[in-house]
């Protein structure tokens, strides 16, 4: 299930792509087109120089000595990708992008990202690239011939509320890079709100139509604890919550709503049981922003 209109929140090219995947008896020009493909995901849509491509696992793809996750494992631990975001960036901000790039997700929760760290402290990095690509999900998801893809920010792909909402952090706009491009430079895009799992709003992006695609900041974590209105709560905000395409009437008979559309006012500590209720009855969340 898409969150809401693909186009108004600057992830229509990944919801009208077909993952790629590598058949028998394809071409030299259709792997050609995989290897590309591997290195916009891997690397983060950044800008790859052809002195910078990994030309050995090239041509052992190419001759069927490599299978494609084994290509992929080859980028992630080259010294291109190492240099980019693993030595240049704070450990966290390389635990998401790992995540992002080699999974297509946002991370779960601070526990899943914790486990990382640990183990690039005992074991180092190329065991924790390994760690992603031999993991039980990568090979559920995406096996030996296909190339890695973008899935986060469909909800089904989520296991909990703040790995959906994070979704939107890591990846927005069809030119979103990893390396190059975002106000927020190579700090961690999800901050302290790690920490705590804490959901964060997702806002459309804006623009003019001069400068660009540009996103406006969620709220920080002191603005997020302030309370605000009636049933607040201590613990944060109320959000507004857009929904679309109800489809309640094929589940049930006679359905409580008589149109498509619904807004929720739900303060911050009933998001994630609003956000299952509204799946649960086939709605589509089309926005979530701090009322």
């Amino acid at each position: 299930m898409a969150f809401g209109p693909a186009s108004l929140l600057g992830v229509e090219r990944f919801d009208s792509q077909d993952p790629l995947e590598l058949l028998q008896n394809d071409t030299d020009a259709k792997k050609e087109q995989l290897i590309r493909a591997v290195y916009r995901q891997v690397l983060g849509n950044s800008y790859v120089m052809e002195s910078e491509r990994q030309l050995v696992p090239e041509s052992q793809f190419k001759l069927g000595e490599l299978s494609l996750r084994e290509f992929v494992r080859s980028v992630a631990k080259s010294e291109l990708y190492r240099t980019r975001f693993f030595d240049s960036c704070p450990r966290y901000r390389y635990i998401e992008l790992g995540f992002r790039h080699l999974l297509g997700r946002a991370p779960a929760d601070f526990a899943e990202m914790r486990v990382h760290a640990e183990l690039l402290d005992s074991k180092g990095y190329e065991a924790d690239i390994d760690s992603f690509i031999d993991s039980t999900e990568y090979q559920d998801t995406f096996g030996e011939w296909t190339v890695p893809f973008h899935r986060g920010w469909k909800t089904e792909s989520c296991k909990t509320m703040q790995e959906f909402t994070w979704s939107f952090q890591l990846l927005r706009g069809a030119s979103s890079s990893s390396f190059k491009g975002n106000l927020s430079g190579k700090a961690a895009r999800l901050g302290g709100n790690v920490y705590v799992n804490r959901p964060l709003p997702v806002v459309p992006p804006s623009s003019t139509d001069t400068q660009g695609w540009s996103f406006r900041p969620s709220a920080n974590f002191q603005d997020a604890a302030t309370r605000l209105g009636v049933g607040a709560g201590q613990e944060g905000r109320i959000y507004r919550v857009e929904v679309t395409a109800y489809r309640a009437n094929s589940i049930r008979p006679i359905s409580r709503y008589k149109k498509s559309n619904r807004t929720y006012f739900v303060p911050f500590n009933k998001l994630s049981q609003t956000y299952k209720e509204i799946h649960r009855e086939g709605g589509v969340i089309a926005s979530i922003t701090p009322n």
